[in-house]
């Protein structure tokens, strides 16, 4: 099968570029971020047009959510543009969103059913993009990921230890907020498995989510960080400092309900922990490699 992959610079793009060429199942065409700013729709047509693809896969918007980079109404245009073009060619469009759609109210995992009821910043344009997705083209899959984490790009690990870095090993982590990080090369090995068996004549359309087995604040996540990191570099016994939350605030949650891909393409969610120390690894030398 011949892939599209649209923020193929992104971590999660690299991941899945990597393990495709690895496996040698589907031929993938890698599309960064910079190529994909097209001013019009015209451009975004022919992009997809001249790939010749049987599938879509866009990582850009799920990308700028984990990361810095603010979402414009011009990032929605393009989401839009590439959805009325996979429906024009007939061809499915796999859009990745993020558990970041959700306010954080609910007590227990979200599911697919459950409203998208973020309505403010990164995740009222997520939803936004979603619905522009779902609207625009019959063969989408809108597959939402908890927080990815890589050792490259903009992301949970990188500015963790980046911040470590220029603070003087000091951080401040909330204790409030629950969720699901998802190792790229996690998220890449769900991807994959997508696509071998949408590959294979399967169809599937929706909504679907993955992240992984083991939920963490933002407080335990740097904590198994900072452990994985101290054998490459030294840090305070007191480099997380744990933010007080106001007195009354109930805590937030974003864990995500997995069983659907699991019933569906027997995807089972793999433990955020196994793979810090590998990814932690990573960033130092592609550190050292810089300097």
């Amino acid at each position: 099968m011949r892939v599209l992959i649209l923020g193929s610079d992104t971590p999660l793009g690299h991941s899945l570029a990597t393990l495709l060429q690895h496996l040698g199942r589907h031929q993938a065409v890698l599309v960064t971020r910079a190529t994909c700013r097209w001013k019009s729709e015209r451009q975004a047509k022919k992009a997809v047009v001249r790939a010749k693809c049987d599938i879509v896969v866009d990582l850009r918007i799920s990308a700028a959510a984990d990361g810095v980079d603010q979402l414009q109404e011009l990032d929605l245009k393009r989401c839009h543009w590439v959805a009325k073009a996979c429906q024009r060619s007939r061809i499915t469009y796999l859009f990745t969103s993020s558990s970041r759609v959700f306010s954080g109210q609910l007590d227990r995992p979200y599911t697919e059913e459950d409203y998208p009821d973020n309505e403010t910043g990164v995740g009222a344009m997520l939803a936004s993009a979603e619905q522009l997705v779902r609207d625009s083209c019959e063969r989408h899959l809108i597959l939402r990921f908890g927080p990815v984490f890589s050792h490259e790009g903009t992301n949970l690990i990188t500015q963790m230890l980046g911040e470590l870095g220029a603070n003087g090993g000091s951080l401040v982590m909330d204790n409030n907020l629950r969720g699901c990080p998802v190792a790229a090369d996690d998220g890449a090995r769900v991807l994959s498995a997508v696509l071998d068996q949408l590959g294979t004549g399967m169809e599937a359309s929706g909504i679907y989510h993955y992240c992984s087995s083991d939920t963490a604040t933002y407080y335990e996540f740097a904590e198994a960080l900072l452990a994985a990191a101290s054998q490459f570099s030294d840090f305070s016994p007191t480099a997380v400092q744990l933010q007080r939350q106001p007195e009354g605030l109930s805590p937030l949650n974003r864990a995500l309900n997995c069983g659907k891909i699991r019933n569906t393409f027997a995807i089972k969610q793999a433990p955020w922990r196994a793979a810090v120390a590998g990814v932690v690894k990573r960033y130092y030398q592609l550190q050292r490699k810089q300097d």
